[in-house]
């Protein structure tokens, strides 16, 4: 009886220790940052981020602003990542309608609102504070 090799790659991985784990788990980081630039709504927030993150020094006053200010628009880009990854687990349920797929999306759908609503709330702020 043969193993599948994508089992085999995955039981790999919970074997590994020390640096040879962590250089493993690097690679698929780095893989999963090259899926989501597939996705248009992460390529746009990697651009808006490719603006805003060297704002940041710029607009921030203080450590803690800038701390801020960088890190709503990574959550942006993070939130994004967990939503495509939710839908790419959807789809390969099965590609027919199903109320809980439809609400598992919707709801990711919903972080990804509710990041933005943060992300351009903090910045606002920010500005607001630095120019009037």
């Amino acid at each position: 009886m043969q193993q599948d090799t994508t089992e085999e790659a995955t039981d790999a991985q919970k074997h590994r220790k020390g640096l040879v784990r962590v250089w493993h788990a690097f690679g698929y980081s780095l893989a999963g940052l090259r899926a989501g630039l597939r996705e248009t709504a992460f390529r746009q927030e990697a651009v808006a981020s490719a603006v805003l993150l060297p704002l940041a020094p710029w607009v921030g006053q203080t450590w803690v602003e800038v701390v801020l200010l960088a890190g709503v628009v990574l959550m942006v880009m993070i939130v994004e990542l967990l939503n495509s990854g939710i839908e790419a687990a959807i789809d390969r349920i099965g590609p027919e309608w199903h109320p809980l797929s439809k609400r598992a999306k919707d709801m990711g759908s919903a972080a990804v609102l509710l990041s933005l609503v943060l992300c351009a709330g903090v910045w606002a702020a920010a500005l607001w504070a630095r120019f009037f």
